[in-house]
């Protein structure tokens, strides 16, 4: 198997720190759709945001997923990557999309206690609690819609890994 991995998921689910250690066990490439963009347009995402609204960050952020999915490349994509239709349907045709799904309060919990200030913008002006909650409630069904595998990350780093690993063994089983 060399298609993509695609993790999808909520701010604070982990696709960063698991994708890093799946591409590590599985010895594949690992790119993160923020960090490209931060690191090809030398702007943070609330840079972009602030010049050319969301409308403008979500189209960069859908080439990105374009120019970064290669074989053998654990993908971790920004949260909101499933908002549009055209990027649901291309992650599930190119490769194996996980959800790394976590309730709303965990998420919050991660992302207070590790916040990336001027990384990503709030999308709503609510706390995080609240944001997180309202955010999930719209987003839920095209995760869930869009992935092969939904995950469980609300555990360690290393266990969500393993039930990674564990979904993938299984699927090619069958």
């Amino acid at each position: 198997m060399t298609q993509p991995i695609f993790l999808v998921g909520a701010r604070g689910c982990g696709k960063t720190t698991v994708g890093t250690a799946l591409a590590q066990a599985l010895g594949r490439n690992f790119v993160d759709t923020d960090n490209y963009l931060l690191t090809s347009t030398q702007m943070s995402v609330a840079d972009i945001v602030a010049l050319e609204g969301w409308e403008g960050f979500r189209a960069r952020e859908s080439q990105a997923l374009q120019t970064v999915t290669a074989q053998d490349t654990v993908v971790a994509t920004g949260g909101g990557m499933v908002l549009a239709e055209v990027n649901r349907q291309f992650m599930r045709e190119q490769g194996i999309v996980i959800y790394l799904r976590a309730p709303a309060q965990i998420l919050a919990d991660r992302l207070e206690a590790f916040p990336e200030e001027g990384q990503r913008p709030t999308l709503t002006g609510k706390p995080v609690t609240d944001e997180i909650v309202e955010v999930l409630a719209a987003r839920e069904a095209l995760y869930r819609e869009t992935a092969h595998h939904v995950i469980d990350a609300s555990h360690s780093p290393e266990a969500v890994v393993d039930a990674v690993l564990a979904a993938l063994r299984m699927a090619r089983a069958s």
